[in-house]
């Protein structure tokens, strides 16, 4: 039986937020999560909207990536529909064109135990793009 859940969910992280080696137990959290109680992420369908949506000024970004299962019992699937990015659980999509995104409500606890991987995303000339995805083809961005 095939799943239904992505086998993968990214955390986006700022140029300037550089994840240290080895990752530490607990990440630090930005802002919005704070805001909102819980740990943003988004499917690789996802990530190119809101790279251009909150990431278009940077040269480059940390991608954490998440194996699903491994939190799969704190995720809530939400979208942001009705509500405007400044709101709490607001996001660029405000319509649900982009569906329901992986929210983790686990106490803001991002680390190595959660972590599968991190890479560096360098955005192209054109801009964001799946062809620069630092996984190569697993799980490209479309």
């Amino acid at each position: 039986m095939t799943s239904t859940y992505p086998t993968y969910i990214y955390k986006i992280i700022p140029s300037d937020a550089k994840p240290s080696s080895p990752l530490p137990e607990v990440l630090p959290v930005s802002d919005l999560d704070k805001r909102d109680g819980f740990v943003h992420c988004s499917t690789s369908k996802q990530l190119l909207r809101t790279l251009n949506a909150f990431f278009s000024n940077e040269s480059h970004v940390y991608i954490l990536r998440i194996k699903y299962e491994q939190v799969a019992p704190y995720i809530k699937w939400e979208d942001a529909v009705g509500k405007q990015p400044e709101e709490i659980g607001g996001c660029w999509d405000t319509e649900g064109k982009a569906g329901f995104f992986p929210h983790i409500h686990n106490g803001l606890k991002v680390g190595k135990e959660e972590v599968d991987d991190v890479g560096e995303w360098r955005k192209g000339n054109e801009g964001w793009s799946g062809e620069d995805w630092c996984w190569g083809e697993v799980d490209r961005p479309i």
